[in-house]
């Protein structure tokens, strides 16, 4: 299955958006940030490569603050 990341401003953001992701159904896990991508956060989530746009809205909806999804 391929995987994408959700970056984040802060490390209490990836924290809270595991938890909102994970309790609306789409597998999320904290992991740190990989080396090919950057963010002010050492951690990003990683989830499912097609759950992108459902976490984005989900996050959106949710107000949780994120950088960026990709990678």
């Amino acid at each position: 299955m391929s995987r994408t990341y959700v970056l984040f401003f802060s490390t209490n953001h990836a924290m809270w958006a595991e938890q909102v992701l994970v309790a609306r159904g789409i597998a999320a896990k904290v992991v740190a940030v990989p080396r090919h991508l950057s963010s002010d956060c050492g951690y990003c989530l990683e989830i499912p490569a097609t759950a992108a746009a459902a976490a984005a809205a989900i996050l959106r909806s949710s107000a949780v603050e994120f950088d960026r999804i990709g990678g």
